[in-house]
């Protein structure tokens, strides 16, 4: 069962021990880790974390996502045109 109420995107690097992370369903949410398990933590932490503070600075709180993923995928390389 995924405890998320969000869906995490995780992209592994060039680097063998260094992930990104992010929330395409929580603006502004993003974060590293050392290994998957490592973005999942601090996802997990850090999710709530950020609606805390969203919630302290009365913005708006996205509903949760009924059906939440966890996408592990390469890093996904901006094209600068």
């Amino acid at each position: 069962m995924i405890n998320f109420s969000y869906t995490l995107i995780i992209e592994a690097t060039e680097e063998p021990d260094f992930f990104g992370f992010y929330s395409p369903d929580l603006e502004g949410f993003s974060g590293v880790g050392h290994s998957v398990e490592d973005c999942l933590y601090k996802a997990k932490w850090g999710m709530k974390e950020h609606i805390d503070l969203l919630k302290e600075q009365n913005l708006p709180v996205p509903r949760p996502n009924p059906n939440p993923k966890i996408i592990i995928q390469n890093e996904q390389k901006l094209e600068i045109a």
